[in-house]
């Protein structure tokens, strides 16, 4: 099992199908059929990621995206509308109700599994953050480092050079960090000895190599007690 998934959507044959396809890909399928147990499921099994119909009788999915991103349980799982609306004033009312992506009917394989290992890398990566902020507060930390990561203000070298991303953690971490994006590991070396909070790495580019990087981080008397965040393939 590589994350857990809830999908919601009225029809049972819609349901079952997507149930089928990411099984096949070894993930944790939960499902349910309206939004007041879509919500419910959230808060209580907290999934790493939604797949969310737009069209369902009674509470739609635009209304059950903005009550997940509105609960402080569940304001931080990805969600993605389903649907077979394209229209440019759907997308609005979705990314209005706090929707992080789109995938439309029917559904292409490629782009629906890409679209769902990403966010679940994004997730992962801030999940990660959230917890060492805590662990922090948990400790009594005091250091200037640990106290700008736990309030606002954190200095954080993105390394990557996934556009998509790129984009989407920078959008999370300026929320309230100071997010610096840097494509060129030997640049990321050189930015890594000044003053810096944290590094979040990938180890899924094929232009560099996230672990290698990672090691030389490690070897250098200037960064090795940098605190390093790898961002892995969750497939």
């Amino acid at each position: 099992m590589t994350a857990r998934i809830l999908v919601v959507d009225d029809v049972e044959a819609n349901v079952r199908l997507l149930e089928a396809k990411l099984t096949l890909e070894y993930y944790d399928v939960l499902t349910c059929h309206d939004g007041p147990t879509a919500l419910r499921l959230a808060e209580q099994e907290k999934p790493d990621i939604v797949l969310l119909d737009v069209m369902m009788p009674g509470m739609d999915g635009f209304e059950v995206c903005r009550r997940l991103k509105a609960g402080a349980e569940t304001k931080h799982i990805p969600v993605v509308l389903v649907t077979a609306l394209d229209g440019r004033e759907d997308r609005i009312r979705g990314l209005e109700a706090g929707a992080d992506d789109f995938v439309t009917k029917p559904l292409d394989d490629v782009i629906l599994f890409a679209r769902v290992r990403s966010l679940i890398r994004l997730k992962q990566v801030m999940d990660e953050l959230r917890e060492r902020e805590e662990s922090g507060r948990r400790m009594g930390v005091t250091t200037d480092g640990a106290g700008r990561l736990r309030g606002s203000g954190g200095r954080v070298l993105v390394v990557d050079d996934n556009a998509r991303q790129i984009e989407r953690i920078v959008e999370e971490l300026s929320r309230e960090h100071r997010p610096v994006v840097e494509a060129d590991p030997a640049q990321a070396l050189i930015a890594a000895r000044g003053p810096l909070d944290l590094m979040i790495v990938s180890t899924t580019s094929e232009a560099f190599d996230g672990l290698r990087l990672i090691a030389q981080l490690r070897s250098g008397e200037a960064t090795r007690h940098l605190p390093v965040l790898a961002v892995v393939d969750p497939a």
